[in-house]
């Protein structure tokens, strides 16, 4: 018998074509977003507009604070990393996981966004897979409880014509019929996630199985009997926390997602004072919400097109709409998507290595 027997190839993914992937991811949102910024530019933006602003020291520290706002977001998020790891993650660790989950979210439908790459980032770190998919899951529903949350506190500080603006105009009907579309899904998954986790993991992981038994919805039945076994896990470490650990992790939630709000607010006090800060601040919410559906990587296209129309009624002109969502999307998107470009190369070589060492 020949004992040099052929073995079978196994093909693997090589290191060229992971970047060349990444390249990909990168420039198609940064495509989409330029090609609409542009188009709008081509049939709304003048000029003169642009010479209009008055680039004093009032602009110049607004637009400080709206990047000093946008590091707050990263702090909030970086310290809800810290948090629910009870400290494993150092700090340095906690940021590295943060910019390369927003990383992922830049590159992929907002629907889909950057959480379920969390918990391989977290993993990379040290955090054992499956506690990593446990406070995967556990980001995830606070980040959906603060948005349930959120709506009534607003609605009882706004009158509702401000949220949404444009009177009965088709854009705000249709902006209306999205927001409270994708919110009552929103409030229908925290509601499942709450009970899965604190009340009925058990119950919830039949009920799922369940579902997923039915002919047409077979083919997801495996990968949904692992989201309810990841539901039951997360349940059964979660009620054990302390009110403590909640609310240090809720705020952190809370101050994560207020802070990219008020980017909207520092760009609007340094180029139209006169707009009501309270309005640009609360329809921050449903902008979010709303580009939760967006198919786009990162809401790209969608996120430009819908600031300068939404905001349209507290900005003097078009051009100047224009000018904000641009400086608004290189804060806090663009600026993501060269961190990522950064830290990513680097990120996959040591994963490469890391697979290796393990052969």
């Amino acid at each position: 018998m020949n004992s040099h027997t052929p073995q079978p190839i196994v093909k693997q993914s090589s290191p060229l074509k992971s970047y060349l992937s990444l390249v990909w991811k990168i420039l198609l949102p940064i495509a989409i977003g330029l090609t609409v910024v542009g188009w709008l530019f081509h049939n709304e933006f003048s000029p003169e507009v642009w010479i209009s602003i008055t680039w004093d020291s009032h602009l110049v520290w607004c637009i400080i604070l709206a990047w000093a706002l946008m590091l707050g977001r990263d702090f909030g998020l970086s310290w809800r990393f810290r948090a629910i790891t009870d400290r494993r993650l150092r700090w340095s660790q906690a940021i590295k996981v943060n910019l390369l989950c927003e990383f992922t979210s830049c590159v992929t439908p907002s629907a889909v966004g950057g959480s379920a790459m969390g918990l391989v980032f977290m993993n990379r770190e040290g955090i054992e897979l499956g506690r990593a998919t446990t406070l995967m899951m556990t980001t995830l529903f606070l980040d959906e409880l603060f948005f349930v949350i959120s709506l009534p506190i607003i609605m009882l500080i706004a009158p509702y014509g401000d949220l949404f603006g444009f009177g009965s105009s088709a854009f705000s009907t249709g902006l209306q019929t999205t927001f409270w579309i994708v919110y009552g899904i929103l409030v229908a998954y925290t509601a499942l996630l709450f009970t899965g986790i604190l009340l009925k993991p058990r119950a919830i992981h039949r009920l799922i199985n369940k579902i997923f038994s039915l002919r047409w919805l077979a083919r997801w039945r495996t990968k949904a009997d692992q989201m309810g076994a990841n539901i039951v896990a997360t349940g059964v470490e979660l009620r054990t926390r302390p009110l403590r650990w909640w609310a240090e992790t809720f705020c952190a939630t809370a101050l994560s997602w207020s802070s990219r709000y008020l980017v909207f607010n520092a760009l609007f006090l340094g180029l139209v004072p006169t707009a009501d800060q309270l309005i640009v601040f609360i329809r921050q919410f449903v902008v979010w919400v709303v580009l939760m559906a967006s198919p786009t990587p990162g809401g790209s296209g969608v996120s430009e097109w819908l600031f300068a129309t939404y905001y349209g009624d507290l900005i003097p002109t078009a051009g100047l709409a224009l000018i904000i969502a641009l400086f608004w999307r290189v804060i806090s998107y663009y600026i993501y998507l060269i961190i990522g470009a950064c830290i990513v190369p680097s990120w996959i070589r040591k994963s490469f290595k890391k697979q290796s060492s393990t052969r």
